[in-house]
């Protein structure tokens, strides 16, 4: 058993203000270390500080290999197990006895790489990291294509593993299961937990709520010294005043005693800057509270309901390619006004694919009946968008967006002002994923139709839409993978 050191971890990319800023921290390479944080603040950054791709100012202490996932695939049409072997030093079987403790097939070791769904390529990739036992595995976002029943065998996976690791993810459930201590970035420092997310969470909302009520006390206190420092002061200025009389006044002189008079002034004056020393310290100590606390902006969405009472009905639908069924049996159910529906289902299931079929994007056949509200309006967030392209003000004049609607949910999901001249191609896949979503809240409309919005999404922007669709109470039909999510927002669930 060994530790993992930080000390003074300074770093900056060049132009930039520093990500972390004299650092010192100290965990131990057998825990299950969550690092979480908003999207931007350096999780991955960090992880690459730690295995050596990039150098701050300051040392990291690594005395174990830093195994970094996801490792790069040069050529993804080779066999599954070639790919495996080139990512680790360990021998074939023991991947193939990681694959067994995630309950996976191993025959997927002797199929190309990519003819894999993307949750059975983590599933290879992760087997790979961990099959040798030596080292420190770094995990980067593992849940990104895994459904539901996937990320719960990887959360027991990672739960039962004897070593330790760090994994980066948004999934609080997974965080939950897979891990018992969390590191966030916060805005002005790293924040040790020992705890699962959920731990941090408490931790982070009992320590917010005490310096609220500290930060009201002192703004209490500093009124109030402000106010009693500058009745003193003026006294003591009138005071001195009397001493000598005005001399443009009539009947007004010098009166008798003015040194008692001065030097009780004097008093006074001293106990004003006292006071007022008082209140700087106050609004020293005021500031230095709440640097850390997350303001989170409330998100505007565009619902317009129509009259409609159902505005989706689906009939024994099935769907094929080929003669091949995708549902294991017909698909039925209803969307009434206020309804949101959630689709849920492993990978492959042919949840988007339904929604092509709603949409009249789907290119194989459909058997049964899908009557979908014409008159209705529809908001559409897709899990792919190439053709958002060019400026965000061509991009809202080509969808008849409002501009400016467009542009405060973009500023309140994150996105810095800086991007907002970026061609939309040009941007990070997060940034691009919040392009669709801010024009789909801004889009004027009855029905939201919503294929996995969370991709790409910290926990506080997914928090953000929880909070706009439990308000607003939308007409939705949504397919996701987070199951808090699911259970926060519907109001109905469809298995396929």
């Amino acid at each position: 058993m060994s530790t993992i050191q930080m000390t003074n971890l300074s770093f900056a990319y060049p132009g930039q203000p520093d990500l972390f800023t004299k650092q010192n921290l100290t965990f131990d390479n057998s825990w299950k270390l969550g690092l979480t944080g908003r999207n931007g603040r350096g999780k991955t950054t960090l992880l690459n500080l730690i295995r050596g791709v990039l150098s701050g100012s300051g040392h990291i202490s690594m005395p174990l290999e830093p195994l970094y996932f996801p490792q790069p695939v040069k050529d993804p049409t080779q066999d599954a197990w070639v790919i495996a072997e080139k990512a680790t030093t360990a021998e074939l079987w023991e991947v193939q006895r990681e694959l067994s403790l995630m309950h996976t097939d191993d025959g997927i070791l002797y199929r190309a790489f990519d003819s894999l769904s993307g949750g059975e390529q983590t599933k290879v990739l992760l087997a790979a990291t961990f099959a040798s036992n030596t080292g420190f595995p770094l995990l980067d976002e593992p849940t990104n294509h895994l459904d539901i029943a996937g990320r719960d065998q990887i959360a027991a996976y990672l739960h039962q593993k004897q070593q330790g690791f760090i994994v980066i993810s948004h999934d609080r459930h997974f965080l939950d299961v897979a891990t018992d201590h969390t590191l966030t970035i916060e805005k002005q420092q790293l924040v040790l937990t020992q705890g699962n997310y959920s731990a941090y969470e408490q931790a982070k909302k009992l320590k917010d709520q005490t310096e609220y009520a500290e930060q009201s006390k002192l703004r209490h206190d500093i009124g109030r010294l402000k106010e009693t420092a500058a009745n003193k002061r003026q006294w003591s200025q009138n005071r001195e005043g009397d001493k000598y009389g005005n001399p443009h006044q009539k009947g007004s002189g010098s009166i008798n005693n003015t040194g008692f008079i001065g030097a009780r002034s004097a008093r006074v004056m001293q106990k004003a800057k006292n006071l007022e020393h008082r209140m700087d310290k106050a609004i020293t100590d005021k500031e230095s509270l709440l640097q850390n606390v997350e303001f989170i902006d409330p998100l505007k969405m565009n619902y317009q309901p129509d009259h409609h009472a159902t505005l989706l009905r689906v009939r024994n639908v099935q769907l094929s390619y080929d003669g091949s069924p995708l549902f294991a049996k017909p698909v039925s159910f209803e969307l009434n006004k206020g309804d949101r529906v959630a689709l849920i289902g492993p990978n492959g299931s042919g949840k988007s694919s339904l929604i092509a079929a709603i949409l009249g994007h789907f290119k194989g056949t459909i058997t049964g009946e899908i009557k979908l509200a014409q008159t209705a309006a529809r908001s559409i967030v897709r899990q792919h968008y190439p053709n958002n392209v060019g400026t965000l003000t061509k991009f809202a004049e080509k969808r008849q967006l409002h501009y400016q609607d467009l542009l405060n949910n973009l500023k309140k999901l994150g996105m810095p002002r800086s991007a907002f001249q970026t061609p939309i191609q040009q941007l990070s896949a997060g940034q691009q994923k919040k392009v669709e979503l801010a024009a789909s809240l801004a889009t004027p409309t009855g029905l939201y139709l919503w294929d996995e919005p969370l991709n790409y999404l910290d926990v506080f922007n997914q928090d953000q839409l929880v909070t706009v669709i439990q308000n607003v109470q939308p007409t939705m039909l949504v397919t996701e993978h987070d199951r808090d999510f699911i259970d926060a927002i519907s109001t109905k669930v469809v298995a396929l």
